[in-house]
């Protein structure tokens, strides 16, 4: 118990590190080639944080642990929504792109419904179990291939005006590259040691495999887009903090469930419907605040706000195990 309490500290240690080495070359790519931070953070941040989901899912799946594969996946994107946004709003008032809230937003809640949508076989179908299937996979993996043609697109017609006001380091394509890379490798080696060791303190406790996907896991994978959107926001650029956060959500869904529904059908168990629904209440949510208070800003009230609702939600998981 000594040694994972010791491997936990120094997961943390390594994706703080991680954090700051991929939000400096990120930075610096994107004033390089006069790409937007919130296209990089959709992107490149994004990919690279969601890493650990990807690895632990497949890790989930040979296993046939199929409660911790969504368990991980859902309770990913509420840590995100909720905890890191609300963070990341207390440290900095997060500015939001008029793009952001017309289209990643929305198609963030849009991926949510969708797999709703799919893996409710029972309610919908008529089906005598739920699962996402094969062809359900590829056709999540078909609209990851449709964000990241927009996302592309966008890259071609943006300039980002507001880089040039950012305190990132100025580094050469190569070193940028190097830091980027540098930071994706020490945040999976990070998010692997303080989630094997969580999972191990977890079940010497003798939590459901549920409740570790929702919790443990979920926050354990979720720790490189904590450390790197609470980076992003403490150096003001706030487009990397939220197109991180946005840019993961819907990498998660689209992308990792894509992988691992085709590699594997997996098969789904209704009672996280509930969890399901909070995390579109939470998106509506976000999108709500967007017409509050100051426009198009995530201000610290309502990052106050968000990070209360996770606290209760963590609270009412708890009960409900």
């Amino acid at each position: 118990m000594v040694l994972n309490f010791t491997l936990l500290i120094i997961g943390f240690v390594v994706l703080i590190k991680g954090a700051d080495y991929l939000v400096n070359g990120a930075s610096s790519l994107a004033r390089g080639f006069k790409i937007s931070n919130l296209v990089i953070g959709l992107t490149v941040v994004a990919f690279g944080t969601s890493t650990p989901e990807l690895t632990v899912n497949l890790f989930s799946s040979a296993r046939g642990m199929n409660d911790a594969i969504y368990g991980n996946i859902i309770g990913s994107n509420l840590f995100n929504l909720l905890f890191i946004l609300g963070i990341a709003g207390l440290i900095y008032p997060l500015s939001v792109q008029r793009t952001t809230v017309r289209y990643e937003i929305p198609f963030s809640l849009f991926c949510a419904l969708i797999l709703y949508f799919l893996v409710n076989d029972e309610m919908f179908f008529g089906s005598r179990e739920n699962s996402l299937s094969r062809v359900e996979a590829l056709l999540l993996l078909f609209l990851f291939g449709l964000f990241m043609f927009y996302i592309l697109k966008t890259a071609k017609l943006e300039q980002d005006v507001e880089s040039d006001k950012t305190d990132a380091k100025t580094l050469s394509t190569w070193l940028s590259v190097v830091y980027v890379v540098s930071g994706i490798v020490a945040l999976v080696l990070g998010g692997k040691l303080v989630t094997d060791s969580a999972v191990y303190i977890a079940r010497a406790f003798s939590m459901s495999e549920k409740l570790i996907g929702l919790t443990v896991l979920a926050a354990g994978t979720s720790l490189p887009e904590l450390a790197t959107s609470a980076m992003a926001a403490y150096r003001r650029n706030t487009d990397i903090a939220i197109g991180n956060v946005v840019g993961s959500n819907i990498f998660n869904i689209i992308f990792i469930l894509g992988i691992n529904g085709t590699v594997r059908p997996v098969p789904y168990n209704a009672t996280m419907n509930a969890d399901m629904f909070v995390l579109m209440l939470g998106t509506v949510a976000l999108l709500l605040a967007m017409f509050t208070f100051k426009r198009n800003k995530l201000d610290r009230v309502e990052a106050g706000i968000f990070l209360a609702a996770y606290v209760l939600y963590s609270v009412y998981l708890f009960w409900r195990n």
